[in-house]
């Protein structure tokens, strides 16, 4: 009778916290690179466990004293793990190439290359809202997580865009910086807000779900609606001080800008 250690440290038999079956299969020998292996394969449940963490404990835990009761034995985790690993390795390749993307667009449409850095400020707001919701709602940060976290960067500098636009339309109208960003945050807080609460009143019923097949996707959900929330509010008070911050130093180029108009309108007027 097969027997495990539990929590407590004392041994139990394995039938008493598991459910297992015997059956008889082939006999094989597997040889990889002519090196003989073994597969060791388990299905976990996602609506009670979650294979990223339970990987994680295992590495942690269990194969340190492995390979060191065995040091002849070679251990590697493929599936889920490998397949994870590429995964995050593609996911943060996407996102530089897409943040880089979104930068080359916004340097067009501002003609600068400070404001669309002080535009997709929001990028890690929404990151880190994201990062806390799975931390409120109980979650692990698993693949679905990092691709919602990820999609976000396109959708929170929707805002941003739009109150940068105002701050700059205020000031050609020649309000001073402090003056133009309070007024650009206020004028856009009413349809920042009903947009973003919208988005996140059409997903709350995914997040509301408790069936097992909706458990692989709360994640991708807690990142986003959390993310969205974080970063609306943080934008609505970042951005403006950042810009302003940024503006006193001279580096958003706006006092350059407003003396090359002028000399073309002076030139105009001599014309």
């Amino acid at each position: 009778r097969a027997l495990v250690t539990s929590k407590t440290g004392n041994s139990v038999p394995l039938n008493v916290v598991s459910n297992y079956q015997e059956t008889r299969e082939w006999g094989k020998i597997t040889l990889i690179d002519g090196v003989r292996t073994i597969t060791v394969q388990a299905n976990v449940d996602a609506g009670k466990a979650n294979a990223s963490a339970l990987m994680s404990d295992l590495q942690a835990n269990w194969v340190p004293k492995f390979e060191a009761e065995y040091p002849q034995l070679k251990l590697e985790m493929l599936g889920q793990v490998a397949a994870t690993a590429q995964t995050a390795k593609s996911i943060v390749r996407g996102l530089a190439i897409g943040l880089f993307g979104v930068f080359l667009i916004l340097s067009f449409q501002f003609r600068s290359y400070i404001e669309p850095l002080i535009v997709m400020i929001a990028i890690p707001m929404a990151l880190i809202g994201s990062i806390w919701g799975q931390v409120i709602m109980g979650y692990d940060i698993s693949m679905p997580s990092l691709i919602g976290a990820a999609s976000l960067a396109g959708i929170v500098v929707n805002n941003s865009i739009l109150l940068m636009q105002y701050i700059n339309k205020f000031r050609h109208e020649g309000m001073a910086v402090m003056v133009a960003a309070g007024q650009a945050s206020r004028a856009r807080m009413r349809p920042i807000f009903i947009s973003t609460t919208t988005t996140i009143m059409g997903m709350l019923p995914l997040l509301a779900e408790t069936s097992a097949q909706a458990a692989s996707i709360i994640p991708l959900v807690i990142s986003l609606v959390f993310g969205l929330l974080v970063s609306t509010i943080l934008v609505l008070l970042v951005l403006p001080a950042l810009y302003v911050i940024l503006d006193d130093i001279g580096a958003t180029g706006f006092a350059t800008q407003k003396v090359g108009v002028a000399e073309k309108a002076l030139e105009k007027y001599h014309a």
